[in-house]
């Protein structure tokens, strides 16, 4: 997918209802109900400068409201943002819930902090009581939702600053999940043998979520890394050791043989237009051509917003992604490996690539010896990878797993705490849950998961949960 298709902004379809037979109403001091309605769109716009806009006019007939179908659709708007500027006839808007294709509909009341008229009895005065009245309006087209049977419609109320945080939450599932439906997933070549519980449906994967999913066949892989120029792994190493300390029993070859491994998925990746790469780097193929695992985590994925990802998890690569998207940010890739129950904490992190890129944080980062690797047989066994302890702060943890035909997203907010290197072989860190940490895994555990979950700065849970919703996930917010 095009970068800057995954870098744009959200796009909205602003379905803005009013009535006709008000439209043409005037007074002297204040204008014509339409001119009042113009205005209140300014307002409405205003506030979503953070988007692009799709606007077809204020909707007043039936033909509108085709017209406003037919440009959606156009335009690809992420979501529509549906609004009655005052009571108005409804026919407009059952025509749109029977007829519209399938999206997003955030559907709005405002709440004003007070009124602008008082005894409604001169025409000025009346016109305003005629254009306050959303409620009404509201009121009336929410049971057509439901009698409609219309499927992803979440309706918010509250003041314009309060609908507009709401909306910023909506407008960014909403970019998140056209995103997914044009994205490509790369498998590099089959499922991981070593974890079954991993597996996910790749027919539901396209179905319900979206992504194609390209196998990303060893022979291919191998061909890469046999065709890098010399100046290209000199270049790749040169920024690496510019950038990272090396651990003084790093060997040159192997950490150069490390280096082609890496170079070796990038081009994959760039060749085939992948956005999220699932790399099975437990399988001895890969050992058998590359003659190690890749160890680093090319800049080039966060510049073309895309995720590399470990152990042929397709489920844990696609949040990775999706926190991604919804972010910005970098993003990691972890399992829990044991809890410390006098601190209350977890350590968790994984072997192989992760995102050690953040520039904030680049004295984290260790070149340093595959250790359990060394014992192996293999060309490299020993090759260094880029070791880092995450950075400190609160993080949104969140995990993606399927079960009888339907997913489930489980999300909990984690502290990484400071302090140094401690786990070899494994980028790592330190967690205190903000649940206590045996209530919180004995809940995961009910639940039903796989060992495999991503980490970003930040809490994206409102966020996740609104995807959720407009995916059809299951949705746990693990928050006490």
């Amino acid at each position: 997918m095009k970068t800057t298709d995954k870098k744009r902004k959200a796009r909205v379809g602003l379905l803005l209802i009013a009535s006709p037979r008000f439209k043409n109403l005037t007074a002297p001091l204040r204008g014509s109900y339409h001119e009042r309605k113009l205005k209140a769109v300014e307002d409405i716009k205003a506030s979503m400068d953070f988007m692009d806009i799709v606007w077809p006019g204020i909707v007043y007939e039936r033909e509108d409201a085709e017209q406003a179908m037919r440009l959606f659709y156009a335009e690809k708007v992420d979501f529509v943002y549906a609004e009655f500027l005052s009571w108005s006839e409804d026919f407009a808007w059952i025509r749109f819930l029977r007829d519209c294709p399938e999206m997003p509909v955030l559907f709005c009341n405002v709440a004003k902090p007070k009124m602008s008229f008082e005894t409604t009895l001169d025409d000025d005065d009346f016109i305003d009581y005629l254009c306050a009245g959303t409620l009404v309006g509201s009121l009336e087209g929410s049971g057509s939702v439901k009698r409609t049977g219309r499927r992803l419609v979440t309706t918010v109320m509250g003041t314009r600053e309060q609908i507009t945080e709401k909306v910023r939450i909506f407008a960014a599932a909403a970019r998140t999940r056209a995103i997914l439906r044009s994205s490509n997933v790369g498998l590099m070549a089959n499922m991981n043998e070593a974890m079954w519980s991993t597996y996910i449906d790749n027919y539901d994967l396209f179905t319900k979520i979206g992504p194609e999913i390209h196998y990303l066949p060893y022979s291919d892989y191998g061909t890469e890394i046999e065709n890098l120029t010399d100046g290209e792994v000199k270049d790749y190493a040169d920024s690496l050791t510019a950038r990272y300390r090396m651990a003084d029993d790093v060997d040159e070859a192997k950490f150069i043989g490390c280096v082609k491994a890496t170079l070796g998925i990038r081009k994959l990746a760039e060749k085939n237009d992948i956005d999220c790469y699932v790399y099975n780097d437990i399988d001895q193929a890969t050992f058998r051509i590359a003659g190690c695992r890749a160890g680093f985590y090319p800049q080039w994925f966060n510049d073309n917003v895309s995720v590399l990802v470990p152990e042929a998890d397709i489920g844990a690569g696609l949040i990775t992604y999706m926190l991604k998207l919804l972010s910005g940010r970098h993003v990691n890739f972890v399992e829990p490996f044991h809890i410390e129950d006098d601190f209350g904490t977890f350590a968790g992190g994984h072997a192989g690539p992760n995102d050690h890129n953040d520039e904030n944080w680049q004295q984290n980062v260790i070149i340093a010896r595959d250790v359990r690797f060394a014992k192996t047989n293999w060309k490299y066994a020993g090759a260094p990878f880029a070791w880092y302890r995450f950075s400190p702060g609160m993080k949104t943890v969140a995990g993606l797993y399927e079960e009888a035909g339907r997913y489930k997203l489980i999300t909990f907010m984690a502290e990484s705490l400071p302090g140094k290197h401690l786990l070899a072989t494994y980028s790592h860190t330190i967690f205190r849950p903000v649940v206590p940490v045996k209530s919180l895994f004995e809940q995961i555990l009910n639940i039903g998961a796989t060992q495999h979950y991503a980490i970003v700065d930040g809490d994206y849970r409102a966020e996740l949960e609104m995807l959720a919703g407009m995916m059809d996930f299951d949705f746990y917010n693990i928050e006490k």
